[in-house]
């Protein structure tokens, strides 16, 4: 490949890679979660089948999972849907939510990192897989953390706690 070829596949899989953090068309994880009261995390509001504890801890699942699906030669299925929600609607700690917010921001890194690094073969098959490219992988990624982005914001809109 040419350095021109190349220089546009680092540029693509950057733009995927951003993807992963941004806040472009909805809020970000980091502004979704901003200023939300302690005692609203672990909340579910009336008819609404989670908390806020509940969709964050589902995406380090589930992102985690992911990595580890796209990273790992030894990966391991999990169980669904045990694996991918925590057992409480609430976290056990102030320090539970801390580590979940970083587990989250250190896991998409880590996608992104695997995307720019991986950029001339994200369109291949995944070994272990059943047919999913990397690609596929990323992108699954990050429309996931999106979609449940959205519901943080609307649990909080639910609950009276997002800004105007």
């Amino acid at each position: 490949m040419t350095n021109s070829g190349e220089s546009a596949l680092e540029n693509w899989a950057t733009i995927v890679a951003s993807s992963l953090t941004w806040e472009q068309a909805h809020a970000s994880l980091d502004h979704a979660v901003e200023g939300l009261p302690a005692g609203l995390r672990g909340t579910r509001p009336p008819n609404y089948p989670r908390s806020i504890w509940e969709l964050l801890d589902h995406i380090r699942r589930a992102q985690r999972d992911l990595l580890d699906f796209c990273a790992s030669a030894e990966y391991h299925e999990l169980e669904w849907p045990d694996d991918y929600w925590p057992g409480s609607p609430e976290p056990s700690s102030d320090l539970a939510w801390t580590e979940c917010i970083a587990a989250i921001r250190a896991d998409a890194q880590a996608l992104a990192d695997f995307a720019v690094t991986n950029a001339a073969t994200l369109t291949t098959k995944i070994p272990h897989g059943t047919g999913q490219t990397y690609l596929r992988t990323v992108l699954v990624a990050m429309d996931h953390a999106s979609y449940h982005v959205g519901q943080i914001v609307a649990v909080r809109r639910l609950l009276g706690a997002w800004p105007a």
